[in-house]
Order: C-alpha cells, then structure tokens, then sequence
C-alpha cells in the first residue's frame, strides 16, 4: 500500500504548496541514482531525460523517489517529466518568478483547452488546462547540498491556490505570498505543487548544485493525448 503524508504533513502542503522532506535518500541510493545520471551531464538551463531505464526503479511509484509523490497523489502516480539541472562556476544562471505551465506528450492532438504547442528539448510540450497541472506534483531530489549561497530554489508559499497568475501580477503576489528558500542537504526531496510561483538566482558560492526534477501525475490525459513519460 503507498504510504500517505501524516496529517500534519498535509495540512502543510496543502497551505503552502511545499513541503520539505529531510533525508529521504540514504546514501546508497543517492549513490546509485547519481550513477544512473552521470551519463546525461546537464547542460546550462538543464537536460530533459527521456528513455533513461536506469531511473525507472527510483521513479515508479514504490520506488524511492516516486514514492515521495504517491504519498500525495495515489497508486496511479507516474513520472511524466525530468529535468536534470546542475549549476557551476561555468553555468550560473538565474530563473525570474514564474509558474511552470507545460507537459509533455506523446504526439500533437488537437483538444479544446490545450495550447500553444512547443518542441523543447526534441520533445512536444503544450499547455494544458490550469485544472491539469493544479493535480499535477514536482519533485525536486537534491544530490548535493543548497545552503543560502548556492541557490536555493525560491517559492511564494499559497501562491498555487491563485490558478494562472498573469505575468504583470507576478510581483504583487510574490510580494503577498512571501518568499520561502528551499535550502538542502544530499538525499532531501522538496514537494511541490507543480503551479507554485518559484524563481531562483545565481549561485554565490558557485560549485555543484545538481538536482533531479521530476513533475508526477495520477490523471489520465482527454482526447487521445497521452504522457510521454520518463
């Protein structure tokens, strides 16, 4: 049976949008997922994996990793998409506030409510319904540690309960929400509704930040459409 958030977990997430889960990795499978990414470097604003078998057995909803995420959405939860981030000396970027407002599909269908249509990475992203990532999670599993000075992702806590936040509102509710860094240590998992504004800055204390991204989902796609998966 999927392990579930305690309640006090629950009612966290469910205000904020984040929850923080300390150490959830040991460092045996800290070890072995860094081994199953080390062959996908990440370039400056990161690498979309797709077809990486090595990362099944973290993903899948009673792995280490995807049982983070069935925690929150059931035993239909299933990996959808995964970025792989690491920030250095030598690619130190910044990411302004925003919501993340696209998927990942299998082939271009034409349904009501989705679009525009993108290629990123090779792969065919488009814009669903806000009710689509509203059910949506995001992990975020950290292989090195995020102090202050090395960039932790940066959140505005309730700001996933607005629905789509117009660009030229982004600041004012950043500025009502407030502004929660995600610091981290090897082997913590970061939750987070998938349609939380979040931003980040360069890295003070520019060395290895690497991250594994993983948006989940336990809904069918309409249509025809389907997930492409990890």
């Amino acid at each position: 049976m999927t392990s579930v958030l305690s309640p006090d977990q629950a009612t966290h997430f469910a205000g904020a949008g984040a929850l923080h889960m300390p150490a959830a990795l040991d460092a045996s499978v800290l070890r072995d997922l860094a081994a199953a990414l080390s062959r996908h470097a990440p370039a400056q604003a990161g690498t979309r994996l797709h077809g990486v078998a090595a990362l099944t057995p973290f993903l899948a909803n009673d792995g280490p990793v995807g049982r983070a995420a069935a925690a929150v959405l059931g035993d239909a939860t299933r990996p959808v998409r995964a970025v792989y981030f690491d920030k250095t000396a030598q690619a130190n970027w910044a990411v302004p506030w925003h919501q993340d407002r696209t998927i990942v599909v299998c082939n271009r269908i034409e349904v009501a409510g989705f679009g525009p249509w993108t290629i990123k990475g090779g792969l065919q992203h488009v814009a669903p319904p806000d009710a689509v990532l509203a059910r949506m999670l995001t992990l975020r599993v950290h292989l090195d540690a995020v102090p202050d000075g090395n960039a932790p992702l940066l959140i505005a806590p309730g700001s996933h309960r607005l629905g789509r936040i117009a660009e030229a509102d982004v600041p004012g509710v950043v500025a009502r929400c407030g502004t929660v860094m995600c610091c981290a240590e090897p082997g913590d998992i970061w939750l987070y509704a998938t349609p939380i504004l979040h931003a980040s800055e360069p890295s003070a204390q520019p060395g290895h930040r690497r991250v594994l991204q993983v948006d989940f989902a336990a809904d069918a796609l309409p249509g025809g459409l389907k997930w492409l998966g990890v």
